[in-house]
């Protein structure tokens, strides 16, 4: 009779345990996660490739420009070179002076067109992100409503998800609606000093 009255005790412990835990259960909503692979959006949107592809005619440009200052600059450099070599550490007369000066201011104000130039692109890249970064966010949120999803995480930022999480064709879908172009320029000048998100 005890065996029977402890298994009944028993019994309804668990049930007002389960009963709790069904409770809580009902209490906290359900998480709905959606994964985006946000490299892949921002590499093959639509605008973002045509940017990038402007940026990188930049960036092809920028390097042939370097070879075209190397190519005049390193001749005279050697011919300069040469001449002081040959004079066994005699002081330089005043025309090869001149000339190492000429070369030198030369050779600073290749050096300052480059960095302008880098300068240039890398304002441009930011311009590019920033506009991207722009309609990112709004889309992921578009399409986390579409599926009634309540947490969209980064695909890499995952160990392992199902296919069928992964949202990454509908936000670049998204993305592609709200940006149909992007600006392939500097930064507007009172942005160029702050610190971009990519």
């Amino acid at each position: 009779m005890q065996k029977m009255l402890m298994g009944a005790v028993m019994a309804a412990s668990m049930l007002t345990l389960s009963t709790q835990a069904s409770a809580q259960t009902a209490r906290a909503p359900a998480a709905v996660i959606v994964v985006v692979d946000a490299s892949r959006v921002y590499s093959d949107c639509t605008a973002c490739r045509t940017a990038q592809s402007q940026l990188q005619t930049r960036v092809t440009a920028l390097q042939n420009r370097q070879k075209t200052l190397a190519g005049q600059l390193q001749p005279e450099r050697a011919a300069i070179q040469k001449a002081i070599d040959a004079l066994g550490g005699k002081e330089p007369d005043a025309a090869l002076k001149t000339r190492a000066q000429n070369f030198q201011t030369k050779s600073e104000q290749a050096q300052q067109e480059l960095a302008r130039t880098e300068q240039e692109l890398q304002s441009i890249r930011a311009n590019i992100i920033r506009q991207i970064d722009a309609k990112f966010n709004p889309a992921v949120r578009q399409v986390m409503t579409q599926y009634g999803a309540n947490l969209a995480l980064e695909s890499e930022a995952t160990i392992a998800h199902a296919a069928g999480v992964d949202v990454t064709t509908a936000v670049l879908a998204a993305l592609n609606a709200a940006l149909p172009s992007i600006s392939a320029t500097p930064l507007p000048q009172q942005q160029q000093s702050q610190p971009q998100s990519r």
